[in-house]
């Protein structure tokens, strides 16, 4: 009796009647959208191939459509298989389509759609957008899991941000900061160029070099893993064809403290940086157990001068991708709640005044 219970148990219990093999499908692991130079939408698939006939690894295509739902019918008339998009790793978008007004409303399905990875990585190219996806080095794993790991090593080393689908969404309408995006370019490879900043409307305002970006995570909070940064002390510089006035940093230690006012109809922010590093490459010659106060002080200046910059690039673009409007929001919500429509405004008449100390812990193994 029990066997045969268990027999008309299996019988009805739902199995895999309805399975895709592998074969069947084409599995999108990158989606790219671009803007051709007639100024239409083209939506780019890469999908890895299983056949074990097929020589290459990987298949791409290519399609115009206007929404990205039109794009998936018109890929079905090109793919050996069903395409599926459930396990979409990156969406690469070009550089001209984020200068584009409205461009994120292309992704209503990502986020309308439960089945779409809300997970994978947004990624901004600089350049054609076709450029990556059918490139195909031959000494590479499949290009959708190079990309992934590219952009992964890169953002624990602090080089560029890691924004998720879902992570643009939040940053797009949060009013009290703007997004930032992974930036990438295809050279002789594909190389993480930094990270693309976007304005309060999402569209592409500059980029940010892999330094710049090491500091914009840090006003962030979200560095990870080593923190290395560079700088270049003036008084070193001897005039040779070498430029010994280099040195390289790691950040052992690191707190950011970010004060908020309201005076004189204008937001003020007193950011103070403090921070524990070893010194990890000198180019220059220097006795730092008898001037390490110097060496300290040195760097806080350029420091300093660097964020400065930051923080002028920032408000010239009217843009606050470190969120500062949440601190203006959690700290001075009556002035806020007045300006909160216009915050890029407001961020470009703000008082931000960034102070830096600095202190050696160690400085390797050589004096």
């Amino acid at each position: 009796m029990p066997i045969m219970l268990l027999a008309v148990l299996l019988a009805i219990v739902p199995g895999c009647g309805d399975r895709n093999d592998l074969e069947e499908i084409t599995l999108g692991l990158m989606l790219g959208v671009d803007m051709d130079e007639q100024d239409r939408i083209v939506y780019y698939l890469s999908s890895p191939v299983f056949s074990k006939e097929a020589k290459k690894k990987n298949e791409e295509y290519a399609v115009r459509a206007i929404t990205m739902r039109e794009s998936r019918g018109k890929l079905d008339t090109l793919a050996t298989g069903l395409t599926v998009r459930g396990k979409v790793q990156l969406l690469l978008i070009g550089k001209r389509l984020l200068q584009q007004k409205d461009w994120f409303s292309l992704l209503d399905v990502v986020y309308r759609d439960t089945k779409f990875a809300v997970n994978a990585k947004a990624v901004a190219v600089d350049g054609a957008v076709s450029d990556v996806i059918f490139f195909s080095p031959p000494d590479k794993p499949r290009l959708p899991q190079h990309m992934v790991k590219l952009i992964d090593t890169a953002n624990r080393r602090n080089i560029t941000v890691k924004t998720t689908l879902q992570e643009l969404h939040r940053q797009k309408f949060e009013k009290g900061m703007t997004a930032s995006i992974s930036e990438v370019k295809k050279d002789k490879d594909v190389v993480v160029k930094g990270t693309a900043l976007l304005d309060e409307h999402g569209n592409y305002t500059g980029s940010l070099g892999s330094q710049e970006t090491a500091l914009l995570l840090m006003l962030q909070r979200r560095t990870k893993g080593d923190l290395s940064l560079m700088f270049s002390i003036p008084s070193e510089k001897d005039g040779g064809a070498i430029d010994t006035s280099q040195l390289n940093l790691e950040v052992n230690s690191l707190k950011v403290d970010v004060r908020t006012a309201y005076e004189q109809d204008k937001f003020r922010f007193d950011i103070s940086v403090h921070m524990m590093f070893g010194l990890v490459e000198r180019l220059f010659r220097y006795d730092i157990r008898e001037h390490s106060a110097k060496l300290q002080r040195s760097i806080e200046e350029q420091m300093k001068k660097q964020l400065d910059g930051l923080m002028r690039k920032f408000q010239a673009e009217q843009i606050d991708p470190i969120g500062l409007g949440l601190y203006a929001r959690a700290h001075q919500y009556d002035a806020w709640k007045q300006v909160q429509d216009d915050w890029g405004g407001q961020m470009a008449k703000a008082d931000i005044n960034v102070s830096v100390k600095v202190k050696l812990k160690n400085m390797g193994a050589v004096k």
